[in-house]
């Protein structure tokens, strides 16, 4: 390639670099690849030459021959995107496409007025003598004055902690550097939060950080920053920019003082704006606490604990977790003797609330309960001069039920929006109570088990926080006569596919081949009276039957028809109560029952397809309908046994049923077993298969024919043989036996063929399967949910048989629930359980749901609007 150069500079010419560019924010690369031979280009080292272009990109060849470069300034552009806020202002490059860089922290977020007199905003102690302290982001020199600060007070070791999880970078502005943050254009208030998980934090610095570079170099070392998002005056405003050392990342910032201060050390331990953190977040803050022997329990007394400084962006929700964890563990350093009480005496106490009958029930299981609680409402006291967690819960609470009728704000139901800050709350506090157990078992252990597999070890708590939304156990029975909610008949939601009503008078009976296990729909007076009289004739001869009702929701008999409440605006979706006690259900059906009758008024009820009003001369709860039965059948027991209507049974679900059945079969061998749910499908057959391996092991199994050789596409996993599942199967002794009778117990339940279509293992991958169909992001996570909890329930029912097998030779004196967590639990059962993904086509660590904490708070989570009251 031919060149030209000459012995000595030449001047250099600079042309506009937004001359390329279009409206629309994409630079002309036609242009940009037709220079001519010999234009000149702004080059940054001063030292280019001549050009000759080639097809490709033009092509520098310095002055002294020496070197050869390309630019791509305009090729650049064609990746970057341009944006303004409003027609008014200039348009200009936008960070990742689409966030504005605006000034991080306001002058009004500095609430204690600290910034000039300690360098950082809201910078505070906790009451009482623990060094702890807190603050919001400081600018660099802010920074070297807290530091100075601390030092000067005699504080030799300094622990920082960022606990921010959005990317902040340092602009150079006069003698300082200035915290900036991307923000969003529709919401310029707002940090980023909830990154991708797989996103670093510190590499979306420094990918900013090249950006902003880049963007000054493509418009003379100015880029636009935006410090007044209130007003707008005077803005954007511009910032000179000429190499990337005028920005600094966080690290930056933070981690240099190590370098000139030995007991200086830094973290960044990204927490959430709202709710509880991860349990990866306590991992790594209990891996700090490890790594510190001035933290551990065996350090010198006489040593004075290290300092221990939270930051956030202005200081208080996230700073304010950070100091009352901080706190927690200074109470376990220092010893239950030592536990600060200035608390006491620096706060006026007030009325005591009543708990949360979830924080009640956490405290009532908990070794010490009540103390692990108190020391948290004392480390809250302590941290609360800026923010109070426990107060914020009821603040929030208050708020919920104060809405008279729900209104929209920003397109969002504002009870949703209040429930949800209610809940996170309550979650929040909810954790710190779990994580000052864990810190008591496990500070005078060193650490052994990391936080996340105590959880697993402890996975009772997950069940625990899926019940933090009790309001449904105090919605009023009214809602029916008021319109808020209608009566659904069963023949509109539970369609007869077996075609038994003509002959049973009940909606899809059937029966397990040779076994006397019975399913079907929810049956009326008259269809009871039938199945009844079927049971017991001179072909079958079962003169104790033990019925089990699996519904967890409402359920009525009303002029003769079953009828549930459902809302107007969903009535697919059944309304569970949440609560395992069946006298609390039965309680509230009587309550509905009475206020339906007292009406004395037509109601608007669902029949088909059609919508009538009805006027309700006799009702009857599904308790009253059996009690008109006993004294003509003396061997009839009912029991209410609710299920999930999707998710496997709760462990204690499991004790239930087998205890019911270990009764009746105590009393009569040849008993009849009948389960009911709402349709006859999904817990009918669930119960039916929990019988039928119940029976086998009191009577024996059957003789097990080889496995079919299956040839129909996905053959592996209508066998049940997804990675998960065998993965189970290689832990548990003997375990592809274990296996195997359970697909046998589901064969003889569910005929493949049947016109009810439903076989739990062909059901997982069928829903799964349905996913790339889904029509919205909201329906394909609610298939990916539901295909989950199908599949975590064929692992249950596999370790139901594993269970029964095992605890045989003692006649299942331990329950299921007490094996899982002695036994199960050990062996690495819950971490399966908590890393439940269909392997073979995703990364567990690709959704949420695929964790027990989420998975089952979501399950329990409704999407139906907010009735009663936040108990």
């Amino acid at each position: 390639m031919g060149t030209t150069a000459s012995a000595a500079p030449q001047p250099i010419s600079i042309t506009s670099p937004l001359e390329s560019v279009h409206g629309n924010g994409m630079a002309n690369s036609r242009q940009s690849l037709s220079m001519s031979p010999f234009q000149t280009v702004n080059i940054h080292n001063n030292k280019a030459k001549s050009i000759i272009t080639n097809k490709v990109a033009p092509v520098v060849i310095t002055y002294n021959c020496r070197q050869e470069f390309q630019i791509h300034d305009d090729i650049l552009k064609t990746n970057y995107k341009l944006g303004r806020i409003s027609d008014t202002m200039p348009e200009h490059y936008l960070v990742q496409g689409q966030y504005f860089m605006v000034q991080d922290v306001y002058s009004k977020a500095d609430v204690l007025n600290t910034t000039g007199s300690y360098g950082a905003p809201n910078f505070r102690q906790v009451k009482g003598s623990y060094p702890l302290y807190g603050m919001g982001q400081p600018s660099l020199n802010g920074f070297k004055q807290v530091l100075h600060r601390l030092q000067a007070q005699g504080h030799e070791e300094i622990i920082l902690f960022c606990v921010r999880e959005e990317p902040v970078v340092f602009l150079h502005k006069e003698d300082d550097y200035v915290p900036y943050t991307p923000r969003r254009k529709e919401n310029l208030h707002e940090n980023l939060h909830d990154l991708e998980k797989d996103v670093m934090v510190e590499g979306l610095e420094l990918t900013i950080r090249k950006e902003l570079h880049d963007f000054a170099q493509l418009n003379e070392n100015i880029f636009y920053i935006y410090n007044d998002i209130e007003y707008f005056k005077d803005e954007p405003q511009k910032i000179s920019i000429t190499c990337e050392e005028d920005i600094h990342v966080t690290e930056e910032v933070y981690k240099r003082p190590m370098f000139t201060m030995p007991g200086y050390r830094y973290y960044r331990l990204p927490l959430p704006m709202e709710g509880a953190p991860l349990e990866e977040d306590f991992d790594s803050f209990v891996n700090i606490l490890r790594e510190s022997p001035s933290l551990s329990q065996g350090s010198q007394v006489s040593r004075p604990p290290p300092s221990l400084l939270f930051s956030c962006q202005v200081g208080v929700g996230r700073t304010n977790l950070g100091m009352i964890l901080g706190t927690l563990v200074m109470n376990r350093l220092r010893g239950d003797s030592e536990t600060p009480t200035q608390a006491e005496e620096m706060v006026t106490p007030s009325e005591p609330k009543p708990l949360f009958q979830v924080i009640q029930t956490l405290i009532n299981k908990l070794p010490n309960g009540q103390q692990l609680m108190e020391e948290v409402d004392q480390a809250i006291i302590l941290c609360s001069e800026m923010h109070n967690i426990k107060e914020a819960m009821y603040e929030n609470k208050n708020k919920l039920e104060g809405i008279g009728e729900d209104y929209q704000i920003q397109g969002s139901s504002t009870k949703d929006y209040f429930l949800s800050r209610t809940m996170q709350s309550l979650e929040r506090y909810f954790y710190l109570v779990v994580f000052n157990a864990y810190l008591h078992e496990q500070y005078p252990l060193a650490f052994v088990s990391n936080f996340s597999q105590w959880m697993c070890c402890h996975a009772w708590l997950y069940r625990l926080l899926g019940c933090m939304d009790l309001s449904e156990l105090s919605a009023s029975a009214d809602l029916v006569t008021r319109g808020a909610r209608v009566l659904v008949a069963d023949e509109y939601l539970a369609p007869d596919v077996l075609s038994t009503m003509k002959e049973m008078k009940a909606v899809n009976f059937r029966r397990v081949p040779k076994m006397p296990v019975y399913g079907m729909a929810q049956t009326t007076s008259e269809a009871t009276t039938a199945v009844l009289a079927h049971l017991t004739d001179e072909k079958r001869k079962h003169q104790h039957v033990l019925w089990v009702n699996l519904q967890e929701e409402l359920v009525l008999e009303g002029n003769g028809q079953i009828f549930t409440p459902r809302e107007p605006s969903c009535l697919e979706q059944h309304i569970r109560i949440p609560s395992t006690d069946p006298q609390i259900i039965e309680k509230l059906e009587t309550s509905l029952k009475e206020t339906v009758l007292g009406a004395q008024k037509w109601l608007e009820v669902t029949l088909e397809q059609d919508k009538q009003m009805k006027m309700f001369k006799s009702c009857l709860t599904v308790q009253e309908i059996f009690n008109q039965h006993k004294s003509s059948h003396q061997g009839l027991v009912y029991k209410r046994i609710p299920l999930p209507d999707c998710s496997a049974p709760k462990e204690e679900d499991f004790d239930n049923l087998l205890e019911a059945m270990k009764g009746t079969l105590a009393e009569e061998s040849h008993s009849a077993f009948v389960f009911n749910c709402s349709n006859g499908k999904s817990r009918s057959t669930t119960a039916m298969v929990i019988a039928v391996l119940t029976l086998w092991h009191f009577k024996g199994f059957p003789e097990f024919g080889d496995d079919e050789i299956v040839s129909v596409p996905d053959a592996k996993y209508t066998k049940g043989e997804f990675e998960v599942v065998m993965q189970l199967v290689r832990l548990l002794p003997d375990g592809h036996r274990m296996k195997r009778e359970v697909d046998m117990a589901l064969d003889s339940v569910s005929e493949t063929m049947t016109p009810m279509h439903y076989h739990l293992r062909e059901i997982i991958i069928c829903t799964y399967r349905q996913i790339k169909s889904g029509k919205s992001d909201r329906e394909c996570q609610q298939l990916l949910l539901k295909s989950l909890q199908f599949l975590e329930r064929y692992i249950y029912l596999i370790l139901f048989n594993t269970y029964l097998h095992l605890e045989k030779k003692d006649s299942w004196q331990r329950s299921f629930a007490l094996w899982m967590e002695q036994v199960a639990a050990r062996a690495g059962v819950y971490d399966i359980l908590n890393q439940l993904a269909f392997s073979e086509f995703e990364n567990p660590r690709d959704t949420q749901l695929s964790r027990l904490r989420y998975r089952w708070q979501q399950q329990s989570l409704k999407s139906l609007p907010f009735r009663g009251e936040f108990i």
